[in-house]
């Protein structure tokens, strides 16, 4: 089973030298145990482009689909038996990477 990690924050790029150095220690011990499938950063929501193709015609907006202050700034995406496991996973990344995380499966 696979899950989608979310670093939620109000900053891009916010991660201190010691935030991560953790964070790499981290995603070395996500890849010797098996854990590991991805994981990325992502640039501000102002970097993004909505895209809506359901008409005719594609409409291309700029700037994020919702106004808010906190956003998904990384991801991880593990391998897990199952929810538990992810979610130990997931306490482990928070405190890697000091910030907040939500944790989803795929379908």
């Amino acid at each position: 089973m696979q899950y989608l990690i979310s670093v939620v924050d109000e900053r891009t790029g916010s991660a201190t030298e010691e935030e991560m150095a953790a964070i790499t220690k981290f995603n070395e011990q996500l890849q010797a145990d098996g854990h590991w499938v991805f994981a990325g950063g992502l640039s501000s929501p102002s970097d993004a482009t909505v895209i809506d193709g359901r008409g005719e015609e594609p409409i291309f907006t700029d700037g994020p689909f919702l106004e808010t202050k906190e956003y998904m700034a990384g991801f991880w995406v593990f391998e897990a038996d199952d929810l538990d496991v992810a979610l130990k996973l997931a306490a482990g990344a928070s405190k890697a990477c000091n910030r907040r995380l939500e944790v989803r499966p795929f379908l």
